[in-house]
């Protein structure tokens, strides 16, 4: 079963930049990673995602300030966030989707890691 660890949130000002990591175990080389977040008392929502051949797909909420990549090497996948606003506090979770980007996933759902933007 795929197992996947999110690090890199934090508190940040208004105009800032967090880059956020996410450990996969798991057939790495083969798994489409998608990165989402749930703002409080808000549905879950996707931001971006990368192919295992690399090619990438944004979701309309943080479109051109942010980029998704994949290391290979160690397993990860990096979302690079800049200008940063308040309307992007959220937990950030990644998963393997299954079919679409936002439908079933592979992984259960991690704790995530939190993002809080500061105005």
């Amino acid at each position: 079963q795929v197992q996947l660890v999110e690090s890199g949130g934090g508190v940040v000002q208004s105009g800032g930049s967090l880059r956020l990591s996410c450990r996969v175990s798991g057939a790495f080389s083969i798994y489409h990673v998608g990165w989402y977040r749930q703002p409080p008392l808000t549905e879950r929502e996707f931001v971006a995602g990368i192919t295992p051949a690399g090619d990438t797909k944004y979701g309309d909420s943080m479109k051109g300030r942010t980029t998704i990549s994949r290391d290979g090497a160690k397993n990860m996948v990096h979302l690079q966030m800049t200008n940063l606003q308040p309307e992007d506090t959220a937990v950030y979770y990644c998963n393997v989707p299954t079919g679409t980007w936002e439908g079933g996933f592979l992984g259960p759902w991690g704790q995530g890691t939190q993002v809080t933007v500061s105005s």
